[in-house]
């Protein structure tokens, strides 16, 4: 795929600066160096499980760094700051990437650092390392986590509409595809009158990480989703069962968060990353578990990458940061901390991954399910240059038909209007 210079007037809307949420302290990317002291700063989004105890520990065993953590609310206000400061400059030391912005990323790979590192060989998945390579064999980021899936659901809701609540039993009456999930949902909604799962973009988004070439052509990039049988598919499913199941709220709102803990639906479809978000936003409320069961057998949503703008005061520190941040002792920790599955195969069979458990959700043996969950992965869906792009577009359609702006025909058309732009 061929590189080009990433100006920032270049990419339309995010040519716009805009400021990560919740930022503070000093500028981004300015690389504060003096009397051999220096200032890295680091931005990531939603939670990454960085805690201010783990940056506190590499700057006393690296005296003269100061580390300033900035994170944004979200994925997308991180990827409209990354694009908009690209090839600008003002980026921090260390940029945090989802895995779907990747190969837009790619397109601009020679304004970021280089981070291959021999003595770093065979550290992280090899699909994790290929999906963050150049065409020119430059490795661009350093991956943090991936995200198996499971089922994480309310085991006292499921109580009040008299189905099993032991973890291993919720396993069994799930286990199938994803008929079988809907159809136990009919089961729950019936027995309570109440929501299964959060919103159509749920069960959508884990089914079309289950198609091998969703969007785009792998050969040639060529956009396909508009005679892609599988997608429309998904979509219809997603929206055909919502009309019962969903309970139509979309993900990272407010009305989200909070009925996560106000039991507005029964179920979510979890990554490993999504823990920490219920935990953190259900503290106090009792009956979250997770099941080692998916719909279909196993999917991954998300993961990220650690990368170094190339453009930096201090590319070779931020670099050594970059890789201690995704050493797998850092990374076990950080699943400790949120849930975020290593992409570090050493720690698939370390005593903390294999013994872990997790007290919010009924001390489920979290490092098992997941080790499952990341075993039960068959595919590696195929995401081109417009990935983002298209998937952003059909999330839009399916909040249109849950908001009721729009039927589930007409959001469907106005997609693909949307994705004609893209060509």
């Amino acid at each position: 795929m061929p590189r080009r210079t990433l100006m920032a007037p270049a990419i339309g809307a995010l040519s716009l600066s805009i400021a990560l949420a919740a930022c503070g302290g000093s500028d981004e990317g300015t690389g504060e160096e003096a009397d051999g002291e220096v200032t890295l700063t680091v931005a990531t989004f939603n939670d990454f499980g960085y805690t201010d105890e783990l940056f506190d520990r590499y700057e006393a065993e690296h005296p003269g760094v100061t580390i300033v953590h900035n994170r944004a609310a979200t994925s997308n206000d991180a990827r409209a700051n990354f694009f908009s400061k690209l090839g600008s400059g003002g980026l921090a030391d260390i940029e945090a990437v989802e895995v779907d912005w990747v190969p837009e990323i790619m397109e601009y790979s020679d304004l970021l650092a280089d981070l291959s590192d021999p003595e770093l060989e065979g550290r992280w998945l090899d699909w994790k390392v290929e999906s963050a390579t150049d065409a020119d064999g430059r490795l661009i980021g350093y991956g943090t986590d991936v995200g198996p899936q499971s089922v994480c659901y309310r085991a006292d809701l499921f109580a009040e509409a008299g189905l099993p609540t032991d973890r291993e039993e919720v396993a069994a009456l799930l286990e199938g595809d994803w008929d079988t999930y809907f159809e136990v949902g009919h089961t729950y909604v019936e027995a309570t009158g109440n929501p299964w799962f959060d919103t159509g973009g749920g069960p959508y988004q884990a089914m079309v990480n289950q198609i091998a070439a969703a969007y785009e052509d792998p050969e040639t990039n060529e956009i396909i989703v508009a005679d892609n049988a599988e997608v429309r598919a998904a979509y219809d499913q997603a929206l055909t069962e919502g009309e019962t199941l969903s309970a139509n709220l979309g993900q990272w709102g407010d009305d989200w968060r909070a009925g996560i803990a106000n039991g507005a639906f029964a179920t979510m479809l979890c990554p490993g990353w999504m823990l920490g978000v219920i935990e953190g936003n259900a503290a106090d409320v009792e009956g979250w578990d997770i099941a080692n069961v998916f719909p279909g057998g196993g999917g991954n949503w998300g993961g990220s990458y650690l990368t170094v703008p190339g453009s930096g005061a201090n590319v070779e520190a931020a670099q050594d940061l970059a890789a201690w941040l995704t050493s797998p002792e850092a990374q076990l920790e950080a699943f400790a901390n949120v849930g975020a599955f290593p992409s570090q195969p050493e720690t698939y069979d370390s005593v903390e991954l294999l013994e872990s458990t997790n007290d919010y959700f009924n001390d489920a043996p979290i490092g098992e399910i997941l080790i499952d969950r990341a075993n039960a992965v068959t595919v590696a869906p195929y995401k081109g240059p417009n990935y983002f792009a298209i998937n952003d577009a059909l999330h839009q359609a399916i909040t249109r038909v849950e908001d009721g702006s729009q039927s589930a025909e007409e959001s469907w058309e106005q997609f693909l209007s949307d994705v004609e732009t893209l060509n």
